[in-house]
C-alpha cells in the first residue's frame, strides 16, 4: 500500500489553445478538461491506474468535486471533513507544449484539521510501505508541518518509509529539520534542488552537478534523492550510488503532472523490488509519458516505454556545501 497526503487539493482545469498565448488578447479554447488534482492526488491517480494499492488522504467534504472525482475514478481515499472548498488550478496549454499555470492558494486548514489528518496518517502507516507528503501547504498552515509529520511518522510507525515532494518555504523548513526529520526520499526538480543547496538552478541541469548537489542531502540524512531535470531526464542518488537516466525523445504536450508521475513510477518500481537503476528508469519513463499527454491527463502502463530509457552510473566525488 502507498498512502498519499494532499494537504491542498485542487480541481485541475486545462484550457487548450490552438494558437500561441498572447497577453491582452481574446482566445478561444479548443478544449477544456478538469480532473481531481493536487500533487498527492496525481501520484495516487497514476499508481491506481497501474493496479497497485494506493490510498489518497486529503481534506474535503463529501460533496467536494475532488472527492467526487476520486470516487468516480475508483480511487480509494480517506478524508477529513472541512468547510472550505478546493482551489482551482488553471493550466493554459499551447500546441508546442508550453504550459502556463495559475494556481489558487486554497482553503485554510485549522489546527484541528491538521491534527485529524496527522492521526489518520499515523493510523494508516502501520499498513503502508510508503507515506507520500506531496504538494503545497494551504494558507495558515505552519511551513514546518511536513517536517513535523516526518518526525511523527518516524516515531510512531515501524518500517514505513516517507517520501516528500514540495517546494519553497515548506521545503526549506524540512531542510532545517533534517537532523530529526530527514525523509527516506525527496523528489526535487532543478529549482527545488537549488533551493535546498544554495546553488544555481541552471548549473543543476547538468546530471553530474545535480548528482553532486543531491549527495549533500544524502550526507544530511536523506535516504534517496530523485531529482528530475526536465527534458534532460533525472538523477537518483543514494548512500551507495548515483545514477542518471536520459529522457526518451517525445513530442511534449504538457508538463502538468510530469514530476508527480515520475515519483509514482519510482514508487511502483520500488514496490516491485526493482534495483535503484530500474527505479530511476521507471521514474523517467513515467515522467516522460506524462509530458507526452495533453492537459492534465496522467499516464498508465500502456503509455510507458521503459525499453527506451537507460540508466548510467555517475561518480559524485566532489560535494559542494549545503546551507545548514
Amino acid at each position: 500500500m502507498i498512502v498519499t497526503l494532499t494537504a491542498n487539493p485542487s480541481v485541475d482545469r486545462t484550457v487548450t489553445l490552438t494558437e500561441p498565448l498572447r497577453r491582452g488578447q481574446v482566445h478561444r479554447a479548443a478544449e477544456v478538461t478538469s480532473h481531481p488534482g493536487g500533487k498527492g492526488v496525481n501520484v495516487a491517480r497514476v499508481i491506481s491506474s497501474s493496479g497497485a494499492p494506493v490510498l489518497a488522504v486529503l481534506p474535503g467534504a463529501d460533496d467536494d468535486p475532488v472527492v467526487h472525482g476520486l470516487r468516480t475514478a475508483g480511487i480509494e481515499f480517506r478524508t477529513v471533513p472541512v468547510t472550505g472548498g478546493p482551489r482551482v488550478n488553471l493550466t493554459i496549454a499551447e500546441t508546442d507544449g508550453t504550459t502556463t499555470k495559475i494556481n489558487e492558494p486554497g482553503s485554510p486548514l485549522s489546527a484541528r484539521d491538521r491534527g485529524e489528518l496527522t492521526t489518520l496518517l499515523v493510523d494508516l502507516a502501520a499498513g503502508a510501505e510508503w507515506i507520500v507528503l506531496s504538494g503545497s501547504l494551504p494558507p495558515g498552515v505552519p511551513v514546518d508541518w511536513y517536517a513535523q509529520l516526518v518526525a511523527t511518522l518516524r516515531s510512531s510507525s515501524a518500517g514505513t518509509r516517507v517520501a516528500v515532494d514540495t517546494s519553497d518555504a515548506p521545503l526549506l523548513a524540512l531542510l532545517h529539520e533534517f537532523d530529526g526529520a530527514a525523509p527516506d526520499l525527496i523528489k526535487p526538480n532543478t529549482e527545488e534542488l537549488a533551493q535546498l543547496t544554495g546553488l544555481d538552478a541552471a548549473d543543476l541541469e547538468n546530471p553530474t552537478a545535480a548528482a553532486e548537489a543531491a549527495a549533500v542531502l544524502i550526507d544530511r540524512g536523506v535516504g534517496a534523492v530523485l531529482a528530475t531535470l526536465g527534458a534532460a531526464g533525472a538523477v537518483l542518488v543514494t548512500a551507495d550510488d548515483a545514477w542518471f537516466a536520459a529522457a526518451p525523445p517525445i513530442v511534449a504536450r504538457s508538463t502538468v503532472g510530469a514530476g508527480d508521475s515520475a515519483l509514482a513510477g519510482y514508487l511502483l518500481a520500488d514496490l516491485a523490488g526493482a534495483c535503484p537503476a530500474d527505479r530511476l528508469r521507471n521514474a523517467v519513463a513515467y515522467g516522460s509519458a506524462a509530458t507526452a499527454l495533453p492537459g492534465t491527463e496522467l499516464p498508465g502502463p500502456v503509455d510507458i516505454a521503459l525499453d527506451a530509457v537507460t540508466a548510467e552510473r555517475l561518480a559524485t566525488a566532489t560535494r559542494p556545501s549545503a546551507p545548514a
